[in-house]
Order: structure tokens, then sequence, then C-alpha cells
């Protein structure tokens, strides 16, 4: 290309003042109509052109391709009916029309649901970002976005980083029609034993806002019932909250007139259940060394209310001592054990004997608890082996230890059996004995002969004797320690143990806490894999089958890791809801956040990328009418048409080679100036 360039000889203020002086002369001449005004302003037009010192410039160029974005849908709405399917096929009908044009660039971004980070939904608009990131506005010739049109990160019109047309072609179908379940507010907290509030709304998008839906309600995976709750309107559940820490709270709404998917008709939420006060009942025999320990350890939780009691006198034995005389109130044993036993969530019995100072009704009240679901924690000493025993109660019906009416009297180290190993109450236990080493901790010296009837003998003493265990009856908790040393450890004799660390841990068990529970199932999704974990007492451990969030299944063998725990890893490609069971237990996990903004409205639409498409003169299609053709546009003129989109020719180029020369010889420039200033003084001469 040739063009026409300056090189002045005088600074650019000297030659535009010499313009200046020129424009005022001749400019005055003009209007005094002096002779030759025309002869001097070609003098002065000749003078100032050889300053300019004209140049003739030619220019190689080299022709630039221009950039187009190819950016394609990859996330879990994609997934949904032949959306895939239909995106496929327009991606390689659009590519190969774009890459038969050898003046463009195609630059192919395909965006992905990611399962870990902030809930960002699809990134649509930050794939074709990365892929012009390098590409001068200059050279950028449009975007071709194939999606299903729910972009989340779609800016506002005046903050687009691209300035050419963009296309969004629609995968899906027009109108679609599609059941929705939101979780509006949810209490982060609630008491264990009361309801949790929860707002939820169910919409019905394409058909409506009349009519009710059913929605299920499960915590930790197991179902409590359903609710029927109004379409389109913001509608209060109450959720039971049963134990402590997480309870995670599934709320699904059953299939409606016409459904997209079912992985947006549920939702999840985690209550963190927390325990007003735990109300445990301590109820010691006879004094001795360790009840103090007993007592210290309980009132050292500011979250347990205790209320203990030592009996020594039966309630029916007469004494005339006035009551002011009196150290020791009355014990309220119809208040306790028959109008308010129910209200306390433990009862622990410290070395009590059988004296008849309490009716055997109460025992029997007492057995009935646990069925029922109490706890109860029974420490005994020798008077578990005599006749007095609370064994010789009804209380035997949920007692896991039978007296064999043997004491042993000697030092000895408790240890924790194969079974214990495997529980979690005594699992890890710091200082405990491994299969090639003894227990770290101190000795004790007395053990009550029993027999374990039922239930799970999780420590022992001499000649492997039972010391301490472990029952369910009924929907209550029974533990029982067949020694009444422990105090010894709290002492820190001979190093001490972990009596504190076992105390809390058999009050949670005996609570049902879920991370001390020995049958359990759980999972958890981190970076894209999902963990799994069975705790269980049993020799072996079944499959768990996996269901994704978008539906499908796949049976999951688990292996075990220590003892009593058996684990396995999966892959958590899709956002939502996994839920795990192997036929006994259930649980759930969420990949990502708990309700993710991809599967919040998977309808296909044009709306979200209409204002940028119209603010940039590109267009929306949809895919079910066909694949549209590709043209190139001059800049400014019309980018699409009913069946084809328009990609701006821009015609950029790169210099490789510039050659200059002076568009006259300095001769020339000197005889034209001297000619010009002849004919001027000759012209005004006359």
């Amino acid at each position: 290309m040739t063009t026409i360039d300056f090189a002045p000889f005088v600074p650019l203020l000297l030659l535009w003042s010499a313009i200046a002086l020129a424009l005022i002369v001749t400019g005055y001449a003009f209007i005094t109509r002096a002779r030759g005004a025309w002869a001097r302003l070609l003098a002065f037009a000749a003078l100032i052109f050889a300053l300019a010192n004209p140049l003739i410039v030619h220019e190689t160029r080299e022709p630039l391709h221009d950039v187009v974005a190819l950016v394609v849908d990859r996330s879990q709405s994609m997934g949904i009916e032949d959306r895939t399917k239909q995106a496929d096929a327009a991606f390689r009908d659009i590519k190969k029309k774009l890459t038969a044009d050898k003046s463009l660039d195609v630059r192919v971004a395909n965006v992905t649901t990611t399962t870990t980070g902030e809930d960002n939904g699809t990134q649509l608009f930050a794939g074709m970002n990365a892929a012009l990131a390098d590409v001068p506005p200059e050279r950028v010739a449009g975007a071709i976005l194939i999606t299903d049109g729910e972009a989340h990160d779609a800016p506002s019109p005046d903050k687009l980083s691209v300035h050419a047309p963009i296309h969004a072609l629609i995968a899906g179908r027009r109108a679609e029609r599609d059941r929705r379940l939101t979780v509006v507010n949810a209490a982060r907290f609630a008491i264990v034993g009361q309801q949790a509030e929860m707002i939820v709304r169910v919409d019905d998008y394409g058909g409506g806002d009349n009519g009710y839906a059913d929605v299920d309600v499960r915590i930790d995976g197991k179902d409590v019932g359903t609710r029927l709750v109004p379409v389109g309107k913001n509608t209060p559940i109450q959720i039971p909250i049963a134990h402590g820490g997480e309870n995670v709270v599934e709320v699904e709404a059953k299939p409606g007139p016409a459904e997209l998917t079912l992985e947006n008709n549920r939702a999840v939420v985690t209550v963190s259940g927390v325990r007003d006060r735990l109300r445990v009942l301590l109820v010691s025999g006879e004094p001795h060394a360790g009840e103090r320990v007993w007592r210290n350890l309980l009132k050292a939780d500011p979250s347990v209310d205790l209320v203990h009691f030592t009996i020594l006198r039966p309630p029916d034995k007469p004494d005339a001592t006035p009551i002011e005389e009196l150290s020791l109130i009355a014990f309220p044993t119809r208040e306790l054990f028959a109008e308010k036993l129910g209200s306390f969530d433990l009862v622990i019995f410290d070395r009590y004997s059988e004296r008849g100072i309490l009716p055997m009704l109460y025992f029997e009240n007492l057995a009935n608890y646990v069925e029922n679901g109490g706890a109860l924690l029974v420490s005994s000493g020798p008077e578990f082996a005599t006749p007095m025993s609370i064994y010789r109660t009804p209380l035997a019906a949920v007692l896991p230890a039978q007296p064999t009416g043997d004491i042993v009297a000697q030092g000895y180290k408790p240890v924790v059996t194969a079974q214990g190993l495997a529980h979690p109450v005594t699992r890890d236990l710091p200082g405990e004995n491994t299969p090639t080493a003894q227990p770290s901790w101190g000795r004790w010296f007395r053990l009550i002969g029993a027999n374990a009837v039922s239930g799970e003998t999780v420590m022992s003493g001499p000649d492997n004797k039972p010391l301490l265990v472990l029952d369910s009856v009924g929907k209550g908790r029974v533990a029982e320690l067949l020694s009444d040393q422990g105090w010894l450890w709290a002492r820190g004799f001979e190093g001490g143990g972990p009596e504190a660390e076992l105390l809390r841990r058999l009050a949670h068990w005996l609570m049902k806490e879920p991370e001390l529970e020995e049958e359990n199932l759980s999972a958890t999704i981190d970076e894209g894999e999902i963990a799994i974990e069975r705790r269980t007492m049993a020799q072996d451990a079944k499959p768990v089958t996996l269901t994704n969030p978008s539906g499908k299944q796949v049976t999951i063998p688990l292996t075990k890791s220590e003892p009593g725990i058996w684990r396995a890893t999966a892959k958590a490609d899709e956002l939502g809801l996994y839920r795990l069971t192997d036929g006994t237990l259930s649980t759930v996990a969420a990949a990502g956040p708990l309700n993710p903004k991809e599967v919040a409205d998977m309808r296909a639409t044009g709306d979200v990328l209409r204002p940028l498409t119209d603010a940039t003169a590109g267009s929306i299609h949809w895919l079910s009418d066909g694949t549209p053709d590709v043209r190139r546009v001059q800049p400014g003129s019309n980018a699409s048409g009913d069946d084809w989109i328009g990609l701006r020719s821009n015609g950029a180029y790169r210099v490789t080679a510039v050659e200059q020369q002076r568009l006259l010889p300095a001769w020339a420039w000197l005889v034209i100036v001297l000619g010009t200033l002849l004919l001027a003084w000759r012209i005004e001469g006359r």
C-alpha cells in the first residue's frame, strides 16, 4: 500500500508558524484585492511543502486472521433429554463451516460444571473471555455460544468485554415445563427434641401455581413423613431434630404434571442439633473413693445438669430426728422414679445395692425407661456380687452382664477387646492396647465377676472377664462397668488413664450421637471425590449403592481399612445430592453447594442472553429449528438473519516492510520555489 507522509526539515512549531503567517499575508492580500494574491499564495504553498518534505511511503502488509470464540456448554443441565445430542451436532456443523474459512482462527472453549469451590453455576462468559483473552479487540470476529441459555455469569451489556456479534444457539425445546422445590429459609440450629422450622416453596414452571404438591422429608437418609405444600407459595414445615450435631435434612417434591428433571425437585439443608442441657441423674448407693470423681467429672461439664443423691435410708424408716437437725434431705423417690424419670437424658447407678429402699415398681419403671429410649449407666462394686445386687430386681431385664458372685481382687490393666477395638466408644482411646502391645495406662485392683449375656464386651480384665459391656435394649441403651476402680485413673495412679474421655464417649453413645454410632454409614465429598465410610461390628460390610444426582446408580464394594471401619471412594462429577445405601443404612452427601444454581431452573431459555446478543447485533437461534449458516459481514452491517449468523470481517493486518522516498528531489523543490517567487514578483511588478 502506498501513502504520503511528511518528514519536516524544521520543527513543527516553526512549520505551523510559517503556515499561519502565510495564511495571514495571503488572506490580507485577497481581502484588499492586491495584484498577484493568488501567485503569492502559490509561492507560500511551494515553500511550505518544500519545508514539510513530503515522502512516498510503500508498506508491505500481511493480512491477519480474525478470531471467533466457539463456546460449548457442557454443564450438568445440558444432560437433560437430547440437549447434548443437539449441541454436539451443532458443534460439528459450525466448526466445519468456520474452519473452511481460511481467514478465521477458531478458539473452542468447553464450559463444564465444577463440583468444588463456590456456587458459580454455568460460567459461559468466563469461558468466552478465556478463549479471547490474548486477542486484540480489532481482530475479534464474534462469538458463538452453544448452550441451553442458563448462563449464571452473564454480565450487563455495558460490561461486555467483546464488542463483536455474539450469537446464542439454544439446545432444548421452547416453552419447557418443570417442577422446582426451593428452600426459602431454614433454621441453622435447633434444640434436640424440638422442631426446626423450614420454609419451602414448590413452583410448577410453565404450568401455573394451582394445586398442591407432596413433599417428602428425610433426615440423615431416614424418612420422617410427607408434607402437603401449596404450589407457588412459601410454606413453613416443621422438622424434628432427634440428635445433637449435624442433622442432614432432605426435602423432595414428588414429580409434577410435567418434568424435565427431578434434580431440582429436592434440596438439602443441615440443621445443627444443640442440647439445651444434658440432664443426668446420679444415684450413689454408698460413699466410696470414686463417688466424688463421678460427681466432679459430671459437674465439670457446663452442659450437664446434674442431680445427685446418695441413698442411705429407706423412705419408710421412721426417724424422730427434728427436721432442723437433719444433715440430709429426704430422698424424693416418687418424684424421680415415677413422675420425672422421663425428663432425664441419662441415669447413672454408682455402687447401688437393693436394700429395700426403692420399691420394685421403681426398678420396673427404670427398665421401661430404657426400653422406651432412655440411657442407663451402671458402675458396679462388690455389692453387685451379693444377694442385694440390683440384678435381683426387674432391672435385670435390661442389664447385659449377669454377676457370678465372684470378686477378683488383683492388679490388672483394663484391656480393650477385639470388639472394643472396632467400637467407637473404645477405639483409639489414648494409651490403649494394640494387637502387639499392652496398654500404657495405670492398673485397677478390683473386678466384679460376671457373664455377658447380651451386648458387646468392649473392655475386659483378668482372664478376659467382662469389664465394660454395652447393649441396646428396645429404643434405649445400657452400659455396664464391672469395677469401681476408675477413680485410680482420675487420680493419676501409675500414670492414670482416659477416664474423662471414656465417660464422655459413653455418655455420647448412650445419647445416640452419630459420631459414636457403631453402625453408621457416612460420606463426604472433596475435590470431586466422594469418600464413603461404613462403621460396623459385623465381620463383613455389604456393598454400597450410590445414586448420582442424575439418577444413575453404581454399586461400590467396601474395603476394610481398620477394625470396624470399611471405606471406598468414587467420583463425584455431578452437582447435587448423592444418595448411598447398603440396604440397611442410608446417607446423603452434597457435591458443591447444598442447593446449587446449576440445578435451580433447568429450562432452556433465550431470555438470559437476549440483552447481550441485542447489544452486540448478534442473535438467538433454537437448534430445534436447525443449525444456522455462517456468513462474514462488514463492520456496521446486519449480522444475522432467520437462518444465518454473521461474523465481522475486520480486515486487520500486520506491516512487514516499509519503503520511503522523497516526492521530489531537493533541486526540483528549489526550482519550484524560485519559479513561484519570480512569478509572484513579475505579476505584482506590472
